[in-house]
């Protein structure tokens, strides 16, 4: 199997990359060895200052996942994602159960500034439920 990369196209890679470090249980990718932070390692490479925020990532604490990479463009989301994450937040649940849990990281995310968009309930065998939601930014993310 191959390793992939998930990008985002974004206006502030810093605080999404936060966002879904926050969601997916993963930390900001660490500055390169030597450097006590970003700002040090970019300002070291000569990167100007007003690009410093053009780009940012995040890992897997265990390692096991996809680097998620996120990188600054000047046009807005305009249209739904053809593409989107699934967040596995009740694997193994079923029905009221799963739901519940569903709500629960639900709530978790609004607080960390996701918006919700709807809810579909468990219709057996071909629906099991889910929740619909934005980040920050506006893309579309499934909790499943």
């Amino acid at each position: 199997s191959r390793d992939i990369q998930v990008t985002f196209d974004c206006a502030d890679p810093a605080s999404l990359a936060a966002f879904w470090a926050d969601v997916l249980g993963y930390q900001v990718q660490p500055p390169p060895e030597g450097f006590d932070s970003w700002e040090a390692a970019l300002e070291a490479f000569g990167v100007p200052k007003d690009q410093w925020n053009s780009r940012s990532a995040i890992l897997p604490v265990d390692g096991d996942g996809p680097r998620v990479f996120f990188q600054q463009v000047p046009e807005g989301k305009t249209v739904k994602n053809r593409v989107h994450l699934d967040v596995r937040a009740a694997p193994g649940l079923t029905g009221d159960e799963r739901m519940e849990a569903l709500e629960a990281e639900c709530a978790r995310l609004l607080a960390l500034g996701a918006t919700r968009a709807y809810r579909v309930e468990p219709d057996p065998p071909m629906e099991f439920g889910f929740i619909t939601m934005h980040d920050p930014e506006g893309n579309e993310f499934c909790l499943d």
